[in-house]
């Protein structure tokens, strides 16, 4: 019994020892707290105070999982992350009982069923739609819905690679963001739209300016469809880009032509376009040296520059319109933005998209502009929506970083991403195989479409495009609902529609 006995003795030594540690812990943290300055409540609460900064750190992780309710929880709620959790995995995405959406929440919206809707061979899945038919080379998309513009440099190595691996899979295209073009966003073969920022990464000279022969190199891929003139983001209209120093290593730094290690500011608009004159001149040069479709995307504001826009396409002739335009709304998301723009500046796009699609239709320029609507639209109600509203397609970006396991850390502006999809720190990358998410964005992107096909079925339209503002209700504050036609009527055509 010898050994028992020293094994205790071992184990009550150790645990003296663990408290003595943690006692004189204790006493250094009481110490320090006490004589520090800048803490109120460590210097009143010594040690004790410490807790408050760690529950309020692990708060945020805590709500999503005991706290908060399936519907309640912001930017994104359980349900919808849920949708696309299952979504992505292939399962069935059915639900049992009964729905646990609050269907009286003012602006909610509601499909009208139809009451003898087609049969199963009276639809049909939605057609491509040409984009640019004025360009030499027009861009014929063949998905209502495509990935978002996230940059590699905010996005990781494997996670654009998945991006763009899912995209070829689905058959949907995938937007570079404004930090370029990378090898693994050519990786897949997916069809691509170069978006280019404020900076101008990947098509800049030496003194930041656009650079024609860059552009040339850069439309030579054959997989680079269409070109997006960023103007304006949801998240932080006003202001350009910002990644963090933690986030340009050697490679990203030689993509978009900037320093090793330091923070990556872009300008908080193009400092060539000062007007929308100057704006329709640049997609013009654009589209004249890539050959390829041209448009820009934004963020509405107020009704008065969309018609100042449309009405300059109507005097200057329709060729020289964009061949689309990416409407952002407030709500959209970014990797690192100050809080005033995140919250407060720019209409949502559940009021924009509706503002910008009735004025193009004013202006006779619905077969000559795309519309593309962006903004926290991750589910088939969302999406079939925007299209009732107008849109021709739908872009998601935070949608398929459900899609690759994003788990709503908000630790995307720091280089501690537990996925592995907005950091660089190799250790991390390896939680995010590449195979495996390849699929899951796949899947995720046809159960969006085949959803929002099964909407369209059930308001009585052969396809998506079909749906317009009369196929949906809006609840009313009241708890009633009115079709949203009547909530907002189409406006008196000013110009007849060309093709």
């Amino acid at each position: 019994m010898d050994w028992a006995g020293h094994a205790l003795s071992f184990m009550a030594l150790s645990f003296v020892t663990v408290l003595g540690l943690m006692a004189a812990t204790a006493v250094v943290f009481f110490v320090i707290d006490r004589v520090q300055t800048g803490d109120a409540i460590r210097r009143n609460y010594p040690v004790i105070g410490r807790f408050r900064h760690l529950f309020t750190t692990l708060g945020e992780f805590f709500r999503q999982y005991f706290f908060a309710m399936d519907r309640e929880e912001m930017p994104f709620n359980r349900a919808q992350r849920d949708w696309v959790n299952r979504a992505s995995s292939g399962k069935g995405n059915t639900i049992a009982f009964g729905s646990t959406r609050n269907l009286n929440i003012p602006g909610t919206p509601i499909f009208v069923n139809a009451a003898f809707p087609p049969l199963d061979d009276q639809f049909a899945a939605t057609d491509p739609m040409v984009i640019g038919p004025y360009a030499r080379e027009p861009y014929v998309a063949p998905s209502i819905f495509n990935i978002s513009g996230m940059s590699y440099g905010a996005l990781s190595r494997p996670a654009i690679e998945a991006l763009a691996g899912g995209a070829k899979k689905a058959g949907i295209w995938l937007n570079t963001g404004e930090g370029g073009l990378s090898p693994y966003h050519l990786k897949s073969g997916c069809d691509i739209v170069y978006q280019i920022g404020t900076a101008k990464y990947g098509v800049r000279d030496d003194d930041g300016k656009l650079s024609d022969e860059k552009l040339r190199k850069m439309a030579a891929h054959p997989q680079v469809k269409m070109f997006e003139l960023k103007i304006a983001q949801g998240a932080k209209p006003g202001k350009g880009g910002i990644l963090p120093g933690a986030k340009v290593d050697e490679e990203v730094a030689a993509i978009r032509g900037i320093p090793v290690g330091q923070d990556s500011y872009s300008p908080n608009r193009h400092p060539d376009i000062e007007n929308f004159e100057q704006l329709l001149d640049m997609i013009e040069h654009i589209r004249e040296v890539t050959g390829k479709p041209v448009g820009f995307k934004t963020v509405a504001g107020t009704a008065e520059p969309f018609e100042e826009l449309f009405q300059l396409i109507r005097d200057r002739g329709i060729k020289s319109a964009p061949d689309f335009i990416t409407i952002d709304g407030g709500e959209g998301g970014t990797g690192a933005s100050p809080m005033p723009l995140m919250d407060l500046v720019g209409m949502p796009i559940r009021e924009s998209m509706l503002m910008v699609e009735d004025l193009r239709d004013t202006y006779g320029l619905k077969n000559r502009i795309r519309l593309i609507a962006s903004g926290k639209l991750v589910n088939p109600g969302d999406v079939a929506w925007a299209i009732a509203t107008g849109a021709d397609f739908v872009v998601s970006g935070r949608g398929f970083m459900f899609a690759l396991g994003c788990i709503q850390a908000l630790k995307c502006n720091k280089n501690t991403c537990p996925t592995g999809i907005t950091t660089h720190d190799p250790a991390l990358q390896k939680g995010l195989v590449v195979e495996n998410k390849t699929t899951r964005v796949a899947n995720y992107a046809r159960s969006v479409i085949a959803e929002v096909e099964m909407i369209a079925h059930s308001v009585g339209v052969a396809e998506p495009r079909q749906m317009r503002r009369r196929h949906v209700r809006l609840v009313q504050p009241d708890g009633t609902s009115r079709l949203m036609i009547d909530i907002f009527p189409r406006s008196e055509p000013r110009y007849p529609e060309e093709d």
